[in-house]
């Protein structure tokens, strides 16, 4: 979708925006891993509303996933430890992503891999794919190659990834930051001199739960992701952080349930939002997020979405 062709609805704000090379024709997306492959929440709402699609996380092969449990619920969150179970880039472009091509939304394709090789065989192949519009570099795997260690965790993997994908694709590379780091803001640094055209953040926090009664961790896989309400501040800091830092559109994620969540974030610096577990309690949040920043732009007499854009940090 060129700049050109984003619609303008007289009277209202304009909620285009540009992430990287990326039209969307406005901000609201949803969290890689929440929103499976599209079906799963056509039922409820139209697609077509969202500002782009960001399909569960794809690997080179099909992955079975962790040991079960997987999910537990915890105070204002949850913990998941799904493994990124998924049928594997071939079987993603011939039988998942047919159906969103009767969508009028960008599709942003969710990569991991244990390799470098792994991320550029992907980012190859999905370039040559029609109906894929973006990737998102999902660097919070382990890169087997150096003991485990996360790609997301150490600045200069996060950069060597990055420019790999970057060489190997035409299509605008969204790097998705782990708060699992001592710095974020250093590896955002790493990943912007790598070229990456955005970032999204964050992914999920590392953390645990044990069953009182077993006494035994609840998740199989013992660790798990944390996402959810009791997230967001972590999430809005790394987003105001790496906003001040680095000169790149950012997604901001982690624990939006409302549109005033959706807001902060804008403040803070974010250029779009990605709505993710509030999707498993409630299929329309999306829907009432985009519906409320619509309100809150009118209210407030602002006539454009990126009007609000890191506002915050001239307000100090």
């Amino acid at each position: 979708m060129s700049s050109a062709s984003v619609p303008k609805n007289a009277g209202k704000p304009n909620l285009a925006v540009n992430i990287g090379g990326l039209w969307m024709k406005n901000p609201v997306t949803v969290g890689s891993g929440t929103f499976g492959f599209g079906p799963e929440y056509a039922p409820y709402l139209d697609l077509n509303r969202l500002g782009a699609i960001v399909v569960k996380g794809i690997t080179l092969l099909p992955r079975a996933g962790n040991a079960t449990p997987r999910l537990v619920e915890t105070p204002a969150g949850v913990l998941n430890s799904i493994g990124l179970q998924n049928p594997g880039v071939d079987r993603f472009i011939t039988e998942a992503l047919p159906f969103l091509a009767d969508f009028d939304l960008p599709v942003i394709v969710n990569i991991a891999g244990d390799t470098v090789q792994d991320y550029t065989l992907l980012a190859e192949k999905l370039s040559r794919t029609a109906g894929v519009a973006a990737l998102e570099v999902n660097i919070s795997c382990p890169n087997v190659k150096k003991g485990g260690l996360q790609f997301g965790s150490d600045p200069a993997s996060a950069a060597e990834v990055t420019r790999s994908v970057k060489e190997s694709t035409h299509l605008p590379v969204i790097v998705k930051l782990s708060p699992n780091v001592t710095s974020i803001v250093a590896v955002a640094e790493k990943v912007a001199e790598a070229n990456a055209d955005a970032l999204s953040l964050i992914n999920t926090l590392l953390g645990m739960a044990i069953n009182i009664r077993t006494r035994r961790p609840v998740l199989g896989n013992i660790l798990g992701g944390l996402s959810g309400p009791a997230v967001k501040p972590v999430a809005l800091r790394a987003v105001w952080q790496v906003r001040k830092a680095v000169n790149l559109p950012i997604i901001g994620m982690g624990g939006i349930i409302s549109a005033a969540d959706a807001i902060e974030f804008f403040l803070a610096g974010a250029t779009a939002v990605a709505i993710g577990s509030a999707n498993f309690i409630n299929p329309l949040t999306t829907m009432e997020v985009l519906e409320g920043i619509e309100r809150y732009l009118m209210d407030n007499s602002f006539t454009d979405i990126r009007e609000i854009s890191g506002l915050a940090h001239n307000n100090i």
